[in-house]
């Protein structure tokens, strides 16, 4: 027996598939700069290399997600093969 006010229960919902990806590639930019001493160019070398340092460690990052998705395709391609 069903009351009037009551409802059946809605199903739930399949759970969400979320797919990973890998960062966008995004140019690497660098401070402008303009030394005009010794004690600047010296100060602006480090802060060239802080900027190559970031961006290296930047598209490491994405180089070795794009690698995993790689590994990961490859792996999910040869199961669907054998089912």
């Amino acid at each position: 027996m069903m009351l009037c006010a009551c409802q059946p229960i809605p199903p739930t919902q399949a759970p969400q598939i979320l797919v990973q990806q890998c960062q966008t590639i995004t140019p690497c930019g660098l401070p402008a700069m303009s030394p005009r001493t010794n004690g600047e160019l010296q100060d602006a070398l480090t802060t060239a290399k802080g900027a190559w340092a970031t961006c290296a460690a930047k598209v490491d990052l994405i180089v070795e997600c794009q690698a995993r998705s790689q590994t990961r395709n490859a792996a999910q391609s040869k199961e669907a093969k054998h089912d």
